[in-house]
């Protein structure tokens, strides 16, 4: 990027410490300079339409409003700021939740200084960023390219219903409540569904949910 102008980032975090501390990180590189920072989801949204930073680092879970809600409303108004959402897991629902809200892609927090600035300066260009084979899934979710039940290993819609119930702690009594069904259909749905996922018990449906986004642990 010789000869080119920085790209102007806008931080929004409600961590004081790593805000600060990630502001230090990126303004030691020449390829991009942090123009402003947030301290809620409101803030940002009213910073991006003052000052139009080149991209947006947001984090999720902020007070007042949230890291979703403030990236529809950075779209709605500033729809050629991309934003960037900062996470600690990959696989966070809400990480999910966020892209469908028209995020650009995500970082997560404990990575090396060099792999953020790459992946601020590749959704300056255009390009969204997700890391590992999961997040790449994930994306072909959002644009089209792959279904649900690609990405869910060969379950089917109510199966995936199923397994949320599951790791949501509730029995097979409460599944056949809740989506009006029997609980013969219940363990069927179960069966079937262990089977495709080669486990065995309640706990690893558990793990395979958290892993997916489902639920968070």
């Amino acid at each position: 990027m010789t000869g080119a102008q920085p790209v102007r980032v806008l931080i929004a975090d409600d961590q004081t410490l790593f805000r600060s501390g990630l502001a230090g990180l990126l303004d030691a590189d020449p390829r991009v300079t942090v123009v402003s920072v947030a301290r809620d989801g409101v803030e940002a949204v009213r910073r991006c339409r003052e000052i139009e930073p080149d991209v947006v680092l947001m984090d999720i879970k902020m007070p007042n409003l949230d890291g979703i809600q403030a990236t529809q409303q950075i779209g709605a108004s500033n729809p050629e700021i991309p934003v960037l959402i900062l996470t600690t897991l990959e696989a966070d629902s809400h990480v999910l939740a966020a892209l469908k809200a028209g995020a650009k892609g995500y970082v997560l927090k404990d990575s090396e200084p060099e792999a953020i600035i790459s992946s601020i300066l590749a959704v300056h260009a255009g390009e969204r960023v997700m890391a590992g084979a999961v997040a790449q899934r994930v994306l072909g979710m959002i644009t089209g390219d792959t279904t649900p039940k690609d990405f869910y290993d060969g379950l089917t819609s109510r199966e995936i219903e199923v397994l949320t119930l599951i790791a949501g702690g509730a029995g097979n009594k409460q599944i056949a409540y809740k989506l009006s069904i029997s609980e013969k259909t219940v363990r069927n749905h179960i069966s079937h569904m262990y089977e495709k996922l080669q486990i065995f018990d309640r706990s690893q449906a558990v793990l395979y949910a958290a892993r997916k986004g489902l639920i968070q642990l």
